[in-house]
């Protein structure tokens, strides 16, 4: 980890190997850092490789190629390192639908090695960062998807972790749900949690991020600050950067 960076991605790759389609390569000579207190935004279509590359930060695939570092260690020499000091949000992981979001959030705890105490601390100020006192106490199956990304959230956040890597955090949700994460995550910021967020809708990327990358067929095609884009490609925009940057109306 170089000049203080918490994430530090360097020539990350990723091949799959499939019987009928042969080499796939996901994520293909990936680079970019985040320091402390920073959003960085990955933005792109569905299939870019933006799961993929969360996934590798998160030590839940390994690379293929390439290294990276979380808060200074190896996600492939020091996976645990890094895994206590994360928290990963996967836009497909599915919930305990007999538990109540605070037995939801409790069990993660303990996954941690949390003791009681600090579950219920930490239970209890999520639950009001999350404004989740009204369905705190009731079943997942019950749930909206707000209040089961709410859950989701909290659950991630209980070890009070330094990095966030939340994948399509708003996917799925009402406007008034998604400006209540939006502005969650915006608090996050301010406490000095690093975070990566990875999304393929303009306005979040706007009103969120520090930098943006843009990622379209594994590849990282374009990254800077949106002034530095606009300034870069000419365009006031973010779609029309995008649209410009990933080679067509048809990339998201």
């Amino acid at each position: 980890m170089l000049r203080g960076e918490m994430i530090d991605a360097r020539n990350l790759t990723k091949v799959f190997r499939d019987k009928k389609r042969g080499e796939i390569r996901a994520v293909d000579d990936v680079s970019f850092t985040c320091e402390p207190g920073r959003i960085y935004g990955l933005l792109g279509a569905n299939g870019a490789g933006k799961t993929t590359t969360l996934r590798m930060l998160a030590t839940l695939i390994a690379p293929s190629g390439g290294q990276a570092s979380v808060a200074g260690f190896d996600v492939a020499k020091q996976p645990a390192r890094v895994r206590d000091r994360v928290g990963f949000l996967a836009a497909s992981t599915a919930l305990y639908a007999r538990l109540t979001a605070r037995e939801t959030i409790a069990y993660f705890g303990r996954l941690h090695g949390l003791t009681d105490d600090a579950i219920g601390e930490r239970t209890a100020r999520l639950s009001e960062e999350l404004e989740m006192a009204e369905f705190l106490d009731r079943r997942v199956d019950t749930f909206s998807t707000g209040m089961k990304q709410k859950t989701s959230i909290a659950r991630t956040l209980v070890h009070d972790p330094e990095v966030l890597i939340l994948d399509e955090p708003t996917l799925g949700l009402d406007v008034m749900a998604a400006r209540g994460i939006v502005r969650f995550v915006r608090e996050c910021r301010a406490r000095g949690k690093t975070v990566i967020y990875s999304t393929h809708i303009m306005s979040e990327v706007e009103k969120l991020c520090d930098r943006v990358g843009i990622i379209h067929g594994g590849r990282l095609l374009a990254e800077g600050t949106l002034d530095e884009l606009r300034e870069r490609h000419g365009e006031r925009d973010l779609e029309e950067i995008f649209v410009k940057v990933a080679g067509g109306e048809g990339a998201l």
